[in-house]
């Protein structure tokens, strides 16, 4: 995967006060704060625009201008400050299973991290959206690891492996994968098809989320949802352009792209 970024640059965008280095708290700490400051989003493939992979390019869009992105984006800037820290760093790929049976054949279109420190294996993953793993999972199975949000764990069985999240007191499958190292290839490809392939949510759809220390907030098209632990999820139609607008500046901090098309896109979002 790519080279080092403006390390400076990325931890102010994340509100990070303090020195940073390669343990265990720095990789937990800014795992939190990231998904806390850089939302999840899919402008860029709503509005028929790219999306670059490059790393000048993800410091720009997501550092930078103030924009978030998808997990392609996500993990690859985060890759690419953790290796700049100091960490070994190496990219999975996953299979989607998030409100799919647990037998369904999905495509790999899901890019999480493999973290190597003090003589163990982590998992860390800032793009999964609305739910997202706030901190890092060590690479064993069968064991419930907590986290600042549900609790999470690893099923493992013949070298296939799959990220669990507990909602409401029941397992759910985010993903499977196996520990085969991704190659950059690998995630174009990919990235290609979630951005522009009409089977792909992402092109027809306007998604976000933004996962803070007491709440998960999710938008998808009209539909506004904010979920605290332990309450009812609180639901909000939104009604038009201007009220979307509104959520993705307020809620899920992102700052605009400059797009004629952009309210018209809004307009037209499936109800």
């Amino acid at each position: 995967m790519q080279g080092s970024i403006d390390l400076g640059a990325y931890l102010r965008r994340v509100g990070w006060h303090g020195s940073v280095a390669a343990d265990l708290a720095t990789l937990h700490g800014l795992a939190v704060a990231h998904v806390a400051a850089i939302p999840f989003e899919n402008l860029n493939p709503l509005l028929g625009l790219p999306v670059e992979l490059d790393t000048p390019a993800l410091e720009r869009k997501l550092v930078h201008d103030g924009r978030g992105g998808y997990c392609f984006e996500q993990n690859l800037l985060f890759a690419a400050v953790l290796r700049t820290i100091g960490f070994e760093v190496s990219g999975l790929i996953a299979r989607v299973l998030w409100q799919h049976p647990e037998d369904a054949v999905t495509a790999q279109t899901h890019m999480l991290l493999r973290v190597e420190l003090e003589g163990a294996s982590w998992l860390a993953d800032v793009g999964f959206g609305g739910q997202v793993l706030t901190g890092a999972l060590r690479l064993q199975a069968g064991i419930e690891q907590p986290t600042g949000h549900e609790p999470f764990r690893l099923l493992e069985r013949d070298g296939e492996w799959r990220m669990q999240s507990q909602v409401r007191g029941q397992w759910f499958t985010l993903y499977r994968f196996d520990l085969r190292r991704c190659e950059m290839i690998d995630y174009v490809v990919a990235n290609h098809y979630v951005s522009t392939h009409p089977a792909s949510r992402f092109p027809s759809n306007l998604i976000a989320a933004r996962t803070t220390a007491d709440r998960r907030m999710s938008l998808l098209n009209h539909e506004y949802t904010v979920r605290r632990l332990g309450q009812e999820p609180e639901r909000h139609s939104l009604r038009d352009s201007a009220e979307i607008r509104r959520v993705l500046e307020e809620a899920f901090l992102l700052r605009l792209p400059v797009h004629a098309g952009l309210d018209r896109r809004l307009d037209s979002l499936p109800g």
